[in-house]
């Protein structure tokens, strides 16, 4: 049975989480507005219908079983009981330890949406090329052995919660996690057919903004949102939020700047992305102040993390997951160790500048290990997929796009082009079996 804090419900914590919850459901359709605005419109499609249909299905496993792994009743400190299954025993009417001011079932859906848009930020490394089968059962495979388990281990009285490493909001769980994730997926999918400058030609800028403008609004649910209170230190977090994601804009634009000779929209919008993410383990823990010093640090490091992933060692991670989301969160997780403060959250810890350089370590190991799960385990679920069902589709899929090939949908009305991909989908298809035919 789940044990209940006993302390009165909070109508007015409970009205923001209510709220906060919702802003973090927004990021997942925003998610899908900003990485199909980036890639080429016969991909479109595939983006909205591996996010939508992997957000009904994260959400399914979460009731029934995910919650239950991730915050239930600590088993040896590496995981959760199954005491909570489909939300057997969690009150609706009382409270969990971990939000001890607002209903248990609340707390279950806050962190239900962390749950659904943790995997789905991969969608943005696998774009364009992975076969819809695959996907779903490598975000549910992801869930069970990445996701949830990272979980336990800090959030829900696991071992590296035991040691001291603190996230706010998903530094390590969360960005970590994926951004390293992400470079294991792309390695084992391999480059998209074309690979370069000319197939990485956003067919809709104005959409991709748009679904940044989104994410930047619903990120405010994901941090202050964390503080699973109303209050200060919500109300901190925010500025904290916004100030860095701005920071780490503005250099993203000064660097594409310096490097093309033209500020670019795209450099500002991942920029401002990068900055969200960096400063998401940390934003319950410092001031603004600080903020403004490691927004900086999270867009020059998340920059140059492109160069090197993309250009330098030629890794088609198609939207820069492992920069924007891994690269931002080591720097934010690892800056806990540095500027926390007592001072701006008294449930928290002190960093390197507060007295404390043993948080320094202990946040190093956190993202350590949140890193190497994150690869290694992403790269045997790859390995594991491609070997029994396949994870890519054929090159006649990939070069007519996934929206026809896959789906049978298009992005943008037009009876005569959704002809005529049908068309050169079969005849593709056609010339591939007349020709195995042959050689045998």
């Amino acid at each position: 049975m789940p044990i209940e804090k006993v302390i009165a419900i909070d109508t007015g914590d409970t009205a923001w989480m209510l709220v906060a919850g919702s802003l973090v459901l927004l990021m997942i359709p925003a998610l899908g507005l900003f990485e199909s605005g980036l890639l080429r419109k016969k991909n479109a499609v595939s983006v909205f219908m591996q996010i939508f249909t992997g957000l009904a299905l994260l959400s399914v496993m979460w009731f029934i079983f995910g919650f239950s792994l991730s915050f239930g009743p600590d088993i040896a400190g590496f995981f959760g009981s199954l005491d909570w299954v489909f939300l057997r025993g969690v009150p609706w009417h009382g409270a969990l330890p971990y939000a001890p001011t607002i209903p248990g079932v609340l707390f279950v859906k806050f962190q239900l949406m962390f749950a659904a848009i943790t995997p789905l930020l991969l969608t943005g490394t696998i774009a364009e090329r992975m076969k819809f089968n695959a996907f779903l059962l490598f975000i549910a495979m992801w869930s069970m052995f990445i996701y949830y388990p990272l979980v336990h281990w800090i959030w829900g009285g696991g071992w590296l919660g035991k040691l001291g490493a603190v996230d706010f909001a998903g530094g390590i769980v969360i960005h970590t996690s994926v951004g390293m994730g992400a470079l294991a997926a792309a390695l084992v999918l391999g480059r998209r057919r074309f690979f370069g400058p000319a197939i990485e030609v956003p067919h809709s800028i104005p959409l991709a903004v748009t679904g940044s403008a989104l994410l930047w609004l619903g990120w405010f649910g994901f941090n202050a949102g964390s503080a699973l209170a109303s209050g200060s230190l919500a109300g901190n977090t925010v500025i904290v939020t916004h100030m860095a994601s701005s920071v780490s804009a503005l250099i993203w634009v000064g660097m594409s700047w310096l490097r093309t000779g033209k500020p670019s929209v795209i450099a500002a919008v991942n920029g401002a992305i990068a900055g969200l993410a960096g400063i998401t383990p940390a934003s319950g823990y410092v001031s603004v102040e600080h903020s403004f010093v490691i927004g900086i640090a999270i867009g020059f490091a998340s920059y140059s993390g492109v160069i090197l992933f993309k250009e330098k060692l030629k890794i088609d991670d198609a939207l820069d997951v492992s920069s924007v989301h891994g690269v931002a969160g080591i720097i934010g997780s690892l800056s806990i160790g540095l500027f926390a403060s007592k001072l701006v959250n008294p449930n928290g810890v002190d960093g390197l500048f507060y007295g404390n350089p043993a948080q320094l370590g202990i946040q190093a190991i956190a993202v350590g290990v949140a890193a190497g799960l994150g690869f290694c385990g992403t790269w045997v679920i790859m390995k594991f997929l491609d070997l029994t069902i396949g994870v890519r589709v054929s090159p006649e899929v990939e070069d007519a796009g996934l929206d026809i090939s896959e789906h049978a949908e298009r992005a943008y009305a037009d009876e005569e082009e959704f002809k005529l991909d049908m068309q050169t989908y079969v005849e593709n298809l056609e010339k591939k079996d007349k020709f195995f035919f042959n050689k045998r």
